[in-house]
């Protein structure tokens, strides 16, 4: 069974004007999502559509924040360099946003559960599979033409939306990583004498990816809820589309070993490694925005200008 399958309805969504500029008209944006969750303050979707003002069928590039209110602002940064080349450009606020997060959630914080975490990522990854469903309704949008950004938890996300999604036609991921059962991520269980539990688990998701390999995810039960949220899953799925990775060698969050087990998954796609830490890959933000520029400009060439 695909967790993230849904019933596709006619997208209802709602679009409030907010402001214009000379290359650009943005909105903010609500819709209901399509597969409620328990918590009300999921239901209803939000986020921002940067529309270009010039006359064309171009492409659409849906942007993932990563954790915490503040990651969406290297998004808003991007949409308004990437809507003035033409694409246009919505920003979704994903189930890990604070106007999204109920309290129960937001008490938790770092201690969510295994379930918390699937819960968030299988709202997020169908709402941004709505947004795609909504492209196709907008005369500016050519729905050939859809790529994802995601930054951090975001481009997680965004990996897993491209992998069971294949409407979206590129994918660019920063920050990101995958292969959880990698003890690169738990390093004080290593400490702890656990390398043999450590390697048990390593192997035990090798054979999973094997059977997802084979039969495909939809077919495989997981004996871990995680392998759903783990891009590793779904690498398989994406390897014959454009893929960028953009990281940072000095990364506090995501180790390196994880964006390279990724990458190798992806069939090594281009990868750019700057000399930062996590957060302060910001401080970078023109040569970041240069590349993404390039990368999409280059795989649709017929609709951004250079």
């Amino acid at each position: 069974m695909n967790p993230y399958d849904y019933s596709p309805v006619n997208p209802r969504f709602n679009l409030h004007f907010n402001k214009t500029t000379r290359d650009w008209w943005r909105y903010t944006v609500d819709f209901p999502v399509a597969q409620p969750t328990c918590y009300v303050e999921n239901n209803t979707a939000r986020g921002e559509y940067f529309q270009p003002r010039r006359d064309g069928n171009g492409m659409l590039a849906i942007l993932l924040h990563g954790w915490g209110d503040r990651s969406a602002i290297p998004c808003r940064l991007l949409a308004r360099a990437l809507v003035r080349k033409g694409i246009a450009c919505f920003i979704l606020y994903t189930a890990f946003h604070s106007s999204r997060m109920p309290e129960e959630i937001k008490n938790k914080r770092s201690k969510l559960t295994s379930e918390d975490w699937f819960e968030g990522y299988r709202v997020s990854v169908i709402d941004v599979r709505q947004i795609v469903d909504w492209a196709a309704s907008r005369d500016e949008i050519n729905e050939g033409q859809i790529a994802v950004i995601g930054i951090s938890l975001g481009g997680f996300i965004a990996a897993i939306s491209m992998g069971v999604d294949r409407r979206i036609s590129a994918g660019v991921f920063l920050l990101a990583g995958g292969n959880y059962e990698n003890p690169v991520w738990t390093r004080k269980k290593q400490e702890n004498g656990k390398e043999a539990e450590n390697l048990e688990a390593l192997n035990q998701y090798r054979r999973y990816l094997a059977e997802v390999a084979e039969r495909g995810f939809a077919s495989v039960i997981p004996v871990k809820k995680s392998y759903l949220t783990d891009p590793m899953t779904f690498a398989g799925y994406i390897r014959e589309r454009p893929v960028m990775m953009l990281n940072a060698l000095r990364d506090e969050m995501i180790p390196k070993q994880a964006t390279l087990d990724l990458w190798q998954a992806y069939g090594e796609p281009e990868i750019k490694w700057y000399p930062t830490g996590h957060a302060s890959l910001w401080l970078l933000y023109p040569f970041v925005r240069k590349r993404i520029a390039d990368f999409l400009g280059s795989t649709f060439k017929s609709s951004v200008k250079l």
